[in-house]
């Protein structure tokens, strides 16, 4: 399945609800199981992001929908990252 890694920041809402960010992330893996796919991993971070997320979606539509609605609340904004593991990586290069 494919992975993607999410670089997100909490908006000014989101701070200003900081206490109930545990709530959201449960609901944040709940949804991707709804949608098909699961967060691998969780961090909460130090530097130019406020939590990193390693997560698998079926396709790069379903990972769209997860990020925007998750963002439609409101508390975070997220960037996108798929992301390729090793065995993929070398299949590229090696075209190149």
């Amino acid at each position: 399945m494919p992975v993607y890694i999410n670089l997100i920041n909490y908006t000014d809402q989101g701070l200003r609800n900081i206490k109930k960010s545990a709530g959201r992330a449960d609901g944040a893996r709940q949804l991707a199981e709804e949608l098909g796919g699961t967060i691998e991993r969780f961090y909460l971070t130090m530097g130019n992001y406020d939590i990193v997320t390693i997560t698998e979606f079926p396709d790069d539509a379903t990972a769209t929908t997860f990020v925007l609605r998750i963002g439609a609340l409101g508390n975070v904004k997220a960037t996108t990252l798929k992301a390729f593991q090793e065995d993929a990586f070398r299949m590229i290069v090696d075209v190149i």
